[in-house]
């Protein structure tokens, strides 16, 4: 399965943003009113300037406690993105994810910025794709 048809098969379609100088208090609100778990930050439209998780946000909580609320999305997101295109495959997507240890994963193509895909979304698609392989070797095998 490819990316593209992944994003096709998604609830929600929008790519859910914030600017770079909003608060962690609202991105936050943002996060949890959506019930996502990362969003992308973006000061123009098309483009992004990074990624803001629940992870970022809850580690920072850690260190320095409810201050951070106040603190700027840019202090905390991650600039340095691994991103995607719609042709790649999930498996692949999969593999780049957990070998770098991050849950979700911009779609760019032609340069744009469009959608944004999960390990969840990856998974569950890879899973699909399995069980639909598994029947049809099933099938195969009692000669239907």
């Amino acid at each position: 399965m490819l990316v593209g048809q992944i994003l096709k098969e998604k609830d929600i379609a929008e790519i859910v943003t914030i600017g770079p100088d909003m608060t962690i208090a609202a991105a936050a609100e943002l996060l949890s009113s959506k019930k996502i778990g990362a969003v992308i930050v973006q000061s123009k439209v098309g483009g992004f300037d990074g990624i803001l998780s629940e992870r970022d946000v809850v580690r920072e909580l850690g260190k320095e406690g409810a201050s951070v609320l106040k603190r700027k999305v840019s202090d905390l997101m991650t600039t340095k993105l691994q991103t995607c295109v719609s042709d790649d495959t999930a498996l692949a997507v999969l593999e780049r994810m957990s070998s770098g240890r991050f849950r979700h994963m911009p779609v760019v193509d032609g340069g744009k910025l469009v959608g944004l895909v999960s390990i969840g979304d990856v998974v569950s698609a890879r899973l699909s794709q399995l069980a639909m392989e598994n029947s049809a070797l099933e099938g195969m095998i009692m000669g239907h």
